[in-house]
């Protein structure tokens, strides 16, 4: 039955593991900050360990990947990533704690950029457009890990017994389907070499990359601090807290699974400038309106509006380095990838700093505004790419 398994499914299937275990630490940053002492401004720095991590190996991976092709790079990232949870169970100092997140970043930035790469294959040979589908994967992977981490607080499990359990079920899945899993044909071992495109002198791939990384510092924001946020600032209990990243999670894969009737209708600049719009209204929601209900709305409302921001992104970045002959745009995809976890990761911190010297309503409201900037700069964007097709199709 395993080697029936389709790369579709497989694929999907390391996206919900990357999300799970997401999920999973990001729902016990309560946990974590009180087992190691820290306050917002020290939990912030230890989280900054993450963004180190990733910063480092991101590019490295993306490079290893465009060269190699992705499988391993995945299939070794996926059976990392759940072992390093039980290393943040062991964290006793915010300084412990920030170096256990180095090597923990470090692994999902190999994993999220290898697992994007793997999902164009897999579009591209099936010629659908399914990376919004494969990131639903992603939160649904969220959903699951924050639901396991509110059962597990509401249980009083510690957090070495909770993530011990996450770490053998992450690498028990990822034995399972690993021969399934795809990886494109990389530069080394191409039959032809093809003259590369320039990317860093891309406008519109640099646009689409800030689109990225204002929807990775708000989602990252959202998966960090959200539980934190109903615990301090609306005194819910940690359980009842974890709560927030799972609607944040519930209506972001809804979106995702089934919100491709409206990605034809719109097209995809005006789904990413509704959605930037839609996720900056509910993050302005849960901070602005003191209650409860107000704070889980609107993480709700966030979630759904940053839905297409990754998949769209990805896909619209593939796409300006793809060959005559159907492959490439890893390097692309690579430079995309790259800056948004990069935002992915960095948000958390930002929003610690802030928060230390204002308070977690002020941090996430800067939050909210960083993401109303996806909406001028997707105009940006849809004009930079109207400009270079036009450029292209002058002759000679």
């Amino acid at each position: 039955m395993l080697e029936r398994m389709s790369p579709r499914l497989a694929t999907f299937i390391v996206f919900l593991l990357n999300g799970a275990v997401f999920g999973t630490w990001a729902s016990r940053v309560p946990a974590l900050a009180e087992q190691v002492g820290a306050e917002v401004g020290s939990l912030g720095l230890a989280l900054l360990g993450a963004s180190v991590g990733l910063a480092f190996t991101a590019p490295l991976a993306a490079r290893v990947c465009a060269l190699y092709g992705s499988r391993g790079v995945l299939i070794a990232s996926s059976l990392l990533s759940p072992l390093l949870l039980p290393v943040l169970a062991l964290s006793q100092s915010p300084l412990q704690l920030g170096l256990s997140l180095v090597a923990l970043g470090a692994s999902i930035a190999a994993m999220d950029v290898s697992m994007n790469m793997a999902a164009v294959v897999v579009v591209r040979a099936l010629q659908r457009p399914l990376m919004p589908q494969f990131h639903a994967g992603f939160s649904v992977g969220g959903l699951i890990g924050s639901l396991g981490s509110a059962a597990a607080a509401h249980a009083h499990w510690t957090l070495m017994k909770h993530f011990l359990l996450v770490a053998f079920a992450g690498a028990l899945v990822t034995a399972l389907i690993a021969k399934s899993i795809p990886g494109g044909v990389g530069e080394r071992h191409r039959e032809e070499v093809t003259e590369r495109a320039p990317v860093l002198n891309s406008p519109v791939l640099w646009l689409l990359a800030s689109i990225a990384l204002c929807s990775a510092i708000a989602e990252g924001a959202a998966a960090d601090w959200s539980a934190l946020f109903m615990v301090r600032e609306r005194g819910m209990s940690d359980a009842a807290g974890a709560y927030a990243y799972a609607g944040f999670s519930v209506t972001m894969a809804l979106a995702r699974w089934f919100g491709e009737p409206i990605q034809r209708r719109l097209g995809p600049h005006r789904l990413l400038a509704a959605g930037g719009g839609l996720a900056a209204t509910g993050l302005a929601l849960a901070v602005v309106v003191p209650h409860p209900a107000a704070g889980y709305l609107g993480f709700g409302l966030a979630g759904l509006g940053l839905a297409f921001s990754f998949p769209v992104v990805m896909d619209l970045a593939s796409e300006t380095g793809k060959r005559a002959d159907g492959s490439g745009g890893e390097r692309q995809l690579g430079l995309v990838t790259t800056i948004a976890y990069t935002g992915f990761l960095a948000g958390p911190p930002i929003v610690g700093g802030l928060a230390h010297v204002s308070s977690l309503v002020v941090s996430l409201g800067f939050v909210a505004l960083v993401t109303a900037l996806i909406i001028p700069t997707t105009l940006l964007a849809r004009r930079a790419a109207r400009q270079a097709a036009s450029v292209r199709a002058l002759p000679g």
